[in-house]
């Protein structure tokens, strides 16, 4: 058997190195148009924030130890121009000489990838960020030209990574400019407010909900015109925009796409050819939580569909069942990370969800270096099924995101979180796991409790009446203008106080208080709801300029 595969990094690589490992007598040709044909595309901002030092170390396998170990023919720098299915053939060009020649195949797998958006006028000063050329050069300009204003159009992963390794930059001014109402789409805006603080702590500016209209280069400066009308100069402009599906040599061949590009392909991974397979950003998934078409153009879905599309050439049938976005970031001191979805896709799709927020720390509190942490949780209000998860902060971040997404990809709800059994010792959790806690919160809610109720749906009511349950030395240092205070350990004999023609919202500094502070007024006939995420969430997520 004949396996072309096009393209290479962690789709086109993978799924040869796992062909290999199946079939020892299978002929595998890999055709890479760029220099590289497997390379650490995830480490590309960190190269250029010199965290990591040598390209090479980027730099994965090569053709040479790549057919040393896997006896795999790999062609750099040759670009397949043209599919010819009905021949079961690819037309190739070599880039060095312009030769163009054929190769017949007995199986195609198609890894072309995704290409970065760039709607603007070729210039050395806009660059884009794909491969490892991409970031020397990216570095040598900057290390040359010691551009004093750097300005990100584009506010994803990629765009707040080099954000990041860019501020270590003496003297150099940088921006973040996005179109929607907070960075990191994937993000609820109240969670994103946690990012944007910590951008703006370390100097980068951040603009949002205002487009780019045009982009010029005047004298030696770049000149953005905004959707607002206003204009700022750069130095240099980097697109982190999102990426597109390279998908027009699937098209012309008359490969399936959707409206937006994206390959379509069944549960093995096979086009509409049966010859052909597709993996990688550019194909269509389908999201485990919506069971609906999707694109999630990561590193970790392309591995898995490689060993899938290779198990499938050799007669083993293993599914690819969907993705879920599960994602970690590393911002300064902090770690963001995101598995599911979140509440905008809830509305946008019509799906119950209620909100959990807890603030727990990140190892028992006794033990020296605890730091605290939020962890957003989505979740269906009848059965407690976890539909997303969305956590912040400075250790355990990977941890916990990974136990939900694994929750969520199991289709677990709150009370299987309660029953986990999590691995605990002082310097790395609590005995209760903060996964525990989010099992246990929910759990009181919908077993009747608690009724819990947001921020964000507190300050939309009119004159709510608020109860602060913190000790008086917290509510000095900072509080609500119209809040009242009752601490905890005084509620009971402060009954009085209280108004039971109202409906009382009570918060403290995370939630735990204010639900006992609920429990003690619910069965004292008080109309109550408990807010979640306390004080604390209000100070970092919603309130104003936070």
């Amino acid at each position: 058997m004949k396996i072309v595969i096009v393209g290479g990094v962690a789709g086109g690589a993978t799924t040869a190195a796992r062909l290999r490992r199946l079939d020892e007598n299978a002929e595998i040709i890999l055709f890479e148009r760029g220099n590289h044909i497997s390379f650490a595309n995830c480490g590309l901002p960190y190269y250029i924030g010199d965290v990591i030092k040598e390209k090479e170390e980027l730099l994965l396998q090569t053709p040479k130890s790549f057919k040393k170990r896997f006896n795999i023919e790999v062609r750099v720098k040759q670009e397949v121009i043209k599919l010819k299915r009905e021949d079961k053939k690819v037309e190739v060009q070599n880039k060095e000489n312009g030769e163009i020649y054929e190769e017949t195949y007995d199986k195609l797998v198609l890894a072309p990838g995704a290409e970065p958006m760039n709607p603007f006028p070729k210039s050395t000063k806009i660059k884009t960020l794909r491969n490892v050329e991409d970031a020397v050069e990216i570095k040598k300009y900057i290390n040359e030209n010691r551009p004093k204003e750097i300005t990100i159009i584009g506010g994803g992963y990629i765009g707040v990574e080099l954000a990041e390794n860019l501020s270590k930059e003496k003297d150099l001014r940088l921006k973040i400019l996005e179109r929607n109402d907070h960075l990191i789409a994937p993000l609820d805006q109240d969670m994103a407010n946690f990012v944007h603080t910590k951008l703006n702590k370390n100097g980068i500016e951040i603009i949002l909900k205002n487009g780019v209209q045009e982009v010029k280069e005047i004298d030696s400066k770049m000149e953005i015109l905004l959707q607002n009308g206003n204009k700022i100069e750069s130095d240099l402009i980097l697109l982190c925009m999102g990426v597109i599906p390279e998908t027009n040599l699937a098209i012309r061949a008359g490969i399936k796409t959707n409206e937006k590009g994206s390959i379509i392909v069944n549960e093995w991974m096979q086009t509409n050819d049966e010859n052909v397979y597709a993996l990688g950003d550019a194909v269509q998934v389908n999201h485990i939580v919506t069971e609906s078409p999707s694109y999630i153009p990561l590193a970790g879905p392309a591995n898995r569909q490689a060993r899938v599309v290779a198990n499938h050439i050799c007669n083993r049938k293993t599914s690819y069942l969907g993705s879920l976005g599960s994602s970690i970031l590393k911002i300064f001191d902090c770690n963001l990370g995101i598995t599911g979805i979140n509440e905008s896709i809830c509305i946008r799709d019509h799906i119950p969800y209620k909100v959990m927020i807890i603030s727990p720390y990140s190892h028992a509190t006794y033990y020296p270096g605890a730091t605290q942490m939020t962890i957003k949780a989505l979740y269906d209000p009848k059965t407690g099924k976890i539909l997303g998860a969305q956590v912040w902060g400075k250790e355990s971040v990977d941890k916990i995101t990974d136990i939900l997404a694994t929750a969520i990809r199991m289709k677990m709800t709150a009370y299987d979180l309660e029953e986990l059994e999590l691995c605990y010792a002082p310097p790395f959790s609590s005995a209760k796991s903060p996964v525990n806690i989010l099992g246990n919160s929910i759990e009181n809610e919908i077993e009747g409790l608690v009724e819990n109720i947001t921020w964000k749906e507190v300050m939309k009511l009119e004159d709510p009446y608020i109860l602060d349950v913190r000790t008086n030395r917290e509510y000095e240092n900072s509080h609500l203008e119209k809040a009242v205070l009752i601490p905890l350990d005084e509620l009971r004999t402060r009954l009085e106080e209280l108004p039971k023609e109202r409906m009382i919202y009570i918060h403290c500094h995370t939630g735990l208080r204010s639900y006992i502070a609920c429990r003690i007024l619910s069965q004292n006939g008080f109309q109550v709801k408990n807010i979640i995420g306390g004080y604390y969430f209000y100070k970092k997520a919603i309130e104003p300029g936070n």
